[in-house]
C-alpha cells in the first residue's frame, strides 16, 4: 500500500511542477480514407492491405419555400385590415448521389471474435455501445461504429484502418503518433 500513495504523490509532484503530461490523441478525420469507385478504379492493395467497399446513400434535401400571393392591406392607423396570404411550395433537390467508396480496413482473418470484443469495448468506453460484449459484429455494434466514424467523416458500419488505430485496436507507426 505505501508504494502506490508514493507513486500518486510522485504523479501529483510532476504534474505540479509543470513536467510530462498526458495529452489526449486528436480525433482522427477519416474523411480522406474513402475513395469513391467509379468502373476501373478499383484499389489494387498491396500485400497483406485489405480493402472494404460501402455504399454512400444519396443525401436528398427538402426545401419549402413560401412566397405573398397577396401583401397584407393596412388602414391609415397602420392596422392590419387584411392579412397576407401566401404560397408554400415544396421540392426534394439531390445534393449528394449515392457512390461506392472504398477504404482500408483490418483483414477479414484478424477480425476474429476477440477483435469484435474488443471494438465493443472500445466504443462502450467512449459512450457508442451500451449492450453487454459478444464478440458478434451484429447490427448494435455495426451502428454504434457508424455513428463513431461518422463523426469522423466516414458514414459507415464496416470499420475502416483509421478507426481501428484511433480505437487503439491495430498498431499505429511511431511516426504517425
Amino acid at each position: 500500500m505505501r508504494s502506490s500513495n508514493l507513486f500518486l504523490l510522485t504523479v501529483i509532484a510532476v504534474a505540479a511542477c509543470g513536467g510530462p503530461t498526458a495529452k489526449a490523441p486528436e480525433r482522427a478525420d477519416l474523411s480522406g480514407e474513402a475513395i469513391e469507385w467509379t468502373p476501373g478504379s478499383q484499389p489494387e492493395p498491396a500485400a497483406g492491405e485489405c480493402w472494404e467497399s460501402d455504399i454512400s446513400p444519396a443525401i436528398i434535401e427538402t426545401v419549402t419555400e413560401q412566397k405573398i400571393v397577396t401583401p397584407e392591406v393596412r388602414d391609415e392607423t397602420g392596422t392590419v385590415t387584411t392579412p397576407a396570404t401566401y404560397s408554400t411550395t415544396t421540392r426534394q433537390e439531390m445534393v449528394q448521389d449515392r457512390t461506392e467508396i472504398w477504404f482500408r480496413a483490418p483483414c477479414p482473418e484478424v477480425q476474429t471474435p476477440e477483435f469484435v470484443a474488443t471494438l465493443q469495448r472500445a466504443l462502450k468506453a467512449r459512450g457508442y455501445y451500451v449492450l453487454p460484449l459478444t464478440g458478434l459484429m451484429d447490427p448494435a455494434t455495426a451502428e454504434a461504429l457508424r455513428r463513431f466514424q461518422a463523426e469522423r467523416g466516414l458514414d459507415s458500419p464496416l470499420l475502416s484502418l483509421g478507426a481501428a488505430k484511433e480505437l487503439g485496436l491495430i498498431s499505429t507507426d511511431f511516426e504517425d503518433l
